[in-house]
């Protein structure tokens, strides 16, 4: 065995401030042992060897000197799970690596956050989620029956759940949070996604919230304006699901009146027209009230000129993803910059899943434009 243990037990030993005499007494041995493997005149037998690790806290990988090359291989598959994970494409071969990398790193819990975010997205992607209506209610619920046998969101909840007993930190806490009360509610375990809901913070207390009030001038202005974003970001993210699951708004034009009037709300606060990642928001508040005119308000023209809206807001926010720090422009939010790598990518089926929900005559009228052909392709 090439491998100088022996100077690396010399080497925790003094790091810990431990005697020789400490160590021989933890692991059962003679101090002349231990002196013997510091001295590379010896090796400890191999049923020592968890001992050791343990004793000094690490993985027998790093008492024999492999962390280096273990910490390489952990950085390339997260790597590899990130690119492939924003790129919203097929999570098969995604999924297997990561799998695979939390059996060789079970208390990383970024593989596991990793894999619960490729998890979630295959399970979307393989299976999809159904909702039903009924007559006799004016809502959309969700079909559990059909949501709960969705395999990768079966693991994905068992994988989320194990994350939040470890050390992660707060962000990637909220995230999980937010995903595990979304699935579990789509699963139909509401008992259990109201019970971590209401372990939250208020939207009183929350960071957001309160960092401008920890602050003050200039510095206060950037966290008003992170503030603003987030919260108009969260009351999209409500209206929405407000409107669509309910019938009696999304069959009529009060349904479109909302999406419009939020529309006008981002407007008047991105007064210079640079939005940010506000632009997809605006391209989901348009295109829903495309849809929504469309189909039930019947009205080609109007719906044709929110879709144009939507359509020219997708354009924009592709055109400022990854290309550096994004910087917010207008008054309430002009001290905010972002780094637009981390705007949410875009899959390639975007439009695919747009176009799939308008009635065939509206589709036609769009297509008949050659400006929208990449709707189509």
């Amino acid at each position: 065995m090439n491998i100088k243990i022996g100077e690396k037990i010399k080497q925790l030993r003094q790091r810990d401030g431990r005697k020789q005499e400490d160590l021989a007494n933890a692991l059962g041995v003679s101090p002349q042992a231990i002196s013997r493997w510091e001295a590379n005149g010896g090796y400890p037998d191999m049923e020592l060897i968890p001992a050791i690790a343990n004793y000094f806290n690490i993985s027998i990988d790093e008492l024999f000197g492999y962390s280096k090359d273990r910490q390489e291989k952990l950085r390339s598959i997260l790597d590899k799970a990130e690119t492939a994970i924003n790129g919203l494409g097929d999570m098969t071969e995604c999924v297997e690596l990561l799998r695979a990398a939390a059996e060789e790193f079970p208390s990383e819990p970024q593989v596991l956050i990793k894999l619960g975010y490729a998890l979630s997205l295959h399970g979307w992607k393989k299976y999809g989620a159904r909702s039903y209506t009924t007559n006799d209610s004016d809502y959309a619920h969700e079909d559990t029956e059909y949501n709960s046998g969705n395999i990768y969101w079966q693991e994905e909840v068992r994988v989320f759940e194990k994350v939040l007993t470890m050390d992660i930190s707060p962000e990637d806490r909220d995230i999980i949070t937010m995903m595990l009360v979304i699935v579990y509610a789509k699963m139909g375990y509401t008992d259990k996604a109201k019970a971590i809901a209401t372990k939250q913070n208020s939207i009183i207390a929350c960071r957001e919230t309160l960092m401008p009030k920890a602050t003050e001038a200039e510095e206060r202005d950037k966290y008003q304006g992170e503030a603003i974003i987030s919260l108009l970001t969260e009351l999209k993210n409500v209206l929405c699901n407000s409107v669509c699951t309910k019938i009696s708004l999304f069959t009529k034009s009060e349904g479109v009146k909302v999406f419009l009037d939020l529309s006008h709300l981002y407007e008047s606060i991105f007064s210079d027209g640079r939005c940010g990642v506000a632009h997809s928001h605006l391209r989901e508040l348009y295109l829903h009230a495309a849809v929504y005119e469309a189909r039930f308000n019947k009205n080609t023209d109007q719906a044709f000129e929110y879709f144009k809206k939507g359509f020219e807001h997708k354009k924009l926010y592709d055109s400022i993803r990854c290309t550096g720090e994004y910087q917010y422009t207008s008054p309430l939010v002009s001290k905010v910059t972002f780094p637009s790598a981390n705007f949410p990518s875009v899959p390639s089926t975007f439009w695919k899943g747009w176009i799939e929900v308008l009635p065939e005559e509206f589709k036609e009228y769009i297509k008949a434009d050659s400006n929208y052909a990449e709707c189509f392709e």
